[in-house]
Order: structure tokens, then sequence, then C-alpha cells
């Protein structure tokens, strides 16, 4: 009997798996990096740090030229730019700020400010957080259908109802009131707090309400108690987004307020006619202005980082 030979031949490259596919090589290397990459690796992270501060200096630059602006007098306004500041320290002054809250125009515009600002903002928080969340988790007839109306609102401009809404607010006391302001942006402002607030509310798992509701929870204590926490980014947002919307405006305050409500908007753009004049008065009361959002968003921005970590660990 012959002997059996069996035949040999070179090896294979890779091994077979019992499925029949060939596994990877185990000596493959690692993908190639991009061009981009590369070129990152190569000029390190330091040369991109510098190019970002310059970046956010050469921003900043409109900004630093307004408080420069508001710190001068109006003779040094006058006789030079802004930046001669930065060899002649001496021009800094504060009497543009105490001439300003000494002024009680600009202090009651302040004042209307933040009394349609406020009120708009928390209206609009709350409805929409509610209304949201019947959207979401509730079941009701028609439901679908009416959150289809509330985003084609979205697409509504302001300007089209500037007209409809005068003459609805012209027989009523509302004409010219900080309250026919506040009721403008918050019918306004509600389509968007809903959209927003109802596509966060409907990613949050089903089995937590479920487990609420089988713990007796009721729909207004799991909205508290559940909702409420876990939906803390998106309702921090809203606030954010909403208050520098109102806290901004101008065109529904021109419309709307009268002599005696209107904001600081309103009363900025009158000094505008005389900009020549008024330059101190202007750039101190559009620096302060600008401040007081700025202060409000770095503080809901801590909730809001907040909000984000407690809901990546839940």
């Amino acid at each position: 009997m012959s002997a059996q030979v069996e035949p040999t031949g070179p090896a294979e490259p890779a091994e077979r798996s019992q499925e029949g596919r060939a596994e990877p090589a185990a000596h493959e290397g690692a993908p190639r990096r991009s061009a981009a990459a590369r070129l990152v690796a190569r000029t390190g992270s330091g040369l991109v740090q510098v190019l970002l501060i310059l970046i956010a200096l050469f921003w900043m630059v409109p900004t630093l030229g307004l408080l420069f602006s508001s710190l001068r007098s109006p003779q040094d306004n006058a006789a030079s730019g802004w930046w001669t500041v930065l060899t002649e320290p001496t021009q800094l002054t504060l009497q543009n700020y105490a001439n300003l809250l000494d002024n009680p125009d600009f202090v009651a515009s302040f004042g209307n400010t933040v009394l349609i600002t406020v009120p708009s903002t928390l209206i609009i928080v709350v409805v929409a957080s509610l209304a949201a969340y019947a959207f979401a988790w509730l079941e009701f007839p028609g439901r679908d259908w009416l959150f289809l109306g509330v985003v084609g609102l979205l697409v509504v401009p302001i300007q089209v109802a500037l007209v409809p809404i005068s003459s609805l607010y012209g027989g009523t006391p509302l004409y010219g009131s900080i309250l026919a302001v506040v009721l403008f942006h918050v019918g306004f402002g509600l389509p968007f707090g809903i959209f927003l607030l109802r596509n966060f509310f409907a990613a949050i798992p089903r089995d937590l309400l479920e487990a609420a509701r089988m713990d007796g929870g009721k729909e207004l204590t799991i909205f508290r108690r559940v909702i409420l926490p876990l939906g803390g980014p998106a309702i921090a947002s809203l606030g954010i987004f909403q208050f520098l919307w109102v806290w901004n405006d101008l065109l529904v305050a021109l419309v709307f307020a009268s002599e005696a409500s209107q904001p600081m908007t309103v009363a900025l753009q009158s000094q505008m006619r005389q900009f020549g004049a008024n330059i101190d008065v202007i750039a101190s009361g559009a620096f302060l202005s600008m401040v007081v959002p700025l202060l409000v968003f770095f503080a809901f921005q801590r909730y809001f980082v907040q909000g984000v970590m407690a809901g990546a660990v839940k």
C-alpha cells in the first residue's frame, strides 16, 4: 500500500474562523491618520491655543472699545479714539456711570426692562415645560395634530403679527403697557419653548415614568420629581435663550411700549439721534445693558453643566 502524502503549500496569511471567515492578520498596523490630524500633531497644541487666544482677543475688540469709551469723559471721546486709554490710563473715570444712574429716565427704563424680561421668561419656561410634558407623555385626542400646529407657528414672523395685535390692543387698556409687551413675547416664545422641551422630554426613558406610576406617583409629581431634574439642561437653555431675546428686543418695545413703559433698548435708541453729543450716555448705557445678560448667562450656565452631569450619571 502506498503511503498517503498530504499536499504541502504556502501557509495562509490569515487564520480562518469556524464560520469560514478570514481573520485579520495580527501584524496589521494602526490605520493611517488624515492629513489634518498629522498637521495638528506636528504643530502641537501650544500653537493652536495661541491662535485661538488671538482670535478671541480680536473678537473682543469691539467690546473693549465700548468699555473704554464708557469710562472716558465726553471731551476725551471727542478728541481721540478709545485706544489712547492704553497709553493714558488717567482718562478712565466712572463719572459717566454716575450720571447715568442719576438719570431718572434711564433708571425707569432699566426697571421696565426687568419687569418685561423676567415675567416673560418665567411664564414661558413654566408653561412650555408643562405643555411639552403633555405632548411627550400624555395621551389625549388630537395630541399630534396640536403639536403640528405648534410647530407650524414657528415659521410665523413677528412682523406679520404687529398690525393685527396692535388692532387688538387698540380697543383695550393694554396698549402701551408693560403687560402688552409681556403677552406678545409669551405668545411668540411659547412655540419654540414647547418644541425644544418636548423633543428633549420625549428622549427620557419610558421605564422611569412607568416605574414612578407603578409607585403611585401622580402626573404632577412625576413631572416635578422625574422630568424636571432630568430636563434641567433643556430648561436652562430655554431660560437663557428667552432672557437674551426679550432683554435685547427693540422692535416689539417700539411698537407696543409707551414712553412710560419703554425698556433700555428704546431709551438708548432715542439717544442715537444725537450720537456725537451723547456718546458717553450711549456707551455706558449699552455696556450696562450688555453686562446683565452676560451675568445671567454665566449664572445659568453653572446649573446647565450640573444638569448635564446629573443626567449622564443617571
